[in-house]
Parts: structure tokens; C-alpha cells; sequence
């Protein structure tokens, strides 16, 4: 279809796309601990991630920041989610959440800051990024052959909310835990 018929112009919701990774390993979940310089989440975890470059696919985008991010190659990754964030009346970012599973652990650091393998059971205590606690329990559970959920995040009355759907439950569910 041309451009022209895309129906794209100005005045329309736009949103940024961007991957989240989240890797596995028996019951520990790979984080990074923002660097204490960054001006964004700095010495908060969250996931692996970033921009979808012009041109890739999110699966692509994913494995490019895996290596940047972690010199990590060779992990089968799947997608268990799509969220779109609500940062302005006409913008948005748009999430693709990936999950894979580690054979084995690694350790990395770099400008973006260092890789921690983190227990299950320690998640609430850290100081995550802020809607993690709601999807981190929806990743944790997703298994091959589950369906992706889908979700909306947006502040309600000064609180960050993910409003949940997925095809198997048809409900918002909630989080499994909050810090």
C-alpha cells in the first residue's frame, strides 16, 4: 500500500517502538541495574532492551540488544506480550516483551550498567523500574504455546496502571506482587 494511502498524518496517536527482554534461568530472572549515571532508571533493574531501529522486526531488534547489551548470542527468544504506554495525548511507546530461557548465567557490565541475576523471591525488595512488578509475574508464568497478552500502561490519579488482556483468561488480572 503507498504512502499516501497509510492514512499517516500528524493529528494521529504515534507511538515509539521498543524491545524488553527478560531471560531465564531455573528461578532467577536476568535484570540490569541502570548505571548510577543514566538519566533514566538509574540504580533501578529492569529488563534488557531498547529502540526497534528503522527497518527491523521487534524479534530482530530484540537479538541486536541482547548482544549490545549483554554479549549474549544464541538464545531462542519468544514474544509473550505487547504493551502500549500512554506518555502523551498523541504519543506513545509501544512495547514487545520477549522471554527466553539461559542454559547458563553471565555476568556483564557496561555504559548501560551491570547484568544481576536476581531470585524470584527478591524481586519485591529491589528497586525496580515502576511497572515491573505488574509484568514481570505475566512473563514469569508464560510458557511456548501460551498466548501473548496484550496491555495498556498509563498514570490514573498519580499511580502507573498496566490494564492487562490476554486471549486465555479475557481478564486484567493483577500483579503477583508490588514493592
Amino acid at each position: 500500500m503507498p504512502v499516501s494511502d497509510q492514512g499517516v498524518n500528524l493529528p494521529r496517536y504515534r507511538v515509539i517502538p521498543r524491545t524488553l527482554i527478560f531471560l531465564v534461568h531455573n528461578s532467577e530472572v536476568l535484570l540490569i541495574r541502570g548505571a548510577p549515571t543514566k538519566r533514566l532508571w538509574a540504580n533501578r533493574y529492569n529488563g534488557l532492551g531498547g529502540h526497534i531501529e528503522r527497518g527491523e522486526d521487534p524479534l530482530s531488534a530484540a537479538k541486536r540488544e541482547l548482544k549490545e547489551e549483554a554479549g549474549i548470542e544464541n538464545v531462542e527468544l519468544h514474544g509473550v506480550g505487547v504493551i502500549l504506554v500512554d506518555v502523551e495525548p498523541d504519543i506513545g511507546v509501544c512495547i514487545f516483551i520477549f522471554r527466553g530461557e539461559a542454559e547458563e548465567k553471565w555476568t556483564w557490565h557496561s555504559e548501560e550498567g551491570a547484568l544481576e541475576w536476581v531470585p524470584w523471591e527478591d524481586l519485591p525488595h529491589l528497586p525496580l523500574v515502576e511497572d515491573l512488578p505488574q509484568i514481570l509475574p505475566r512473563v514469569w508464568e508464560w510458557r511456548p504455546g501460551d498466548p501473548v497478552f496484550w496491555a495498556v500502561s498509563r498514570y490514573e490519579n498519580g499511580h502507573l496502571v498496566v490494564h492487562f488482556h490476554s486471549e486465555r483468561d479475557g481478564s486484567g488480572g493483577s500483579p503477583l506482587f508490588l514493592s
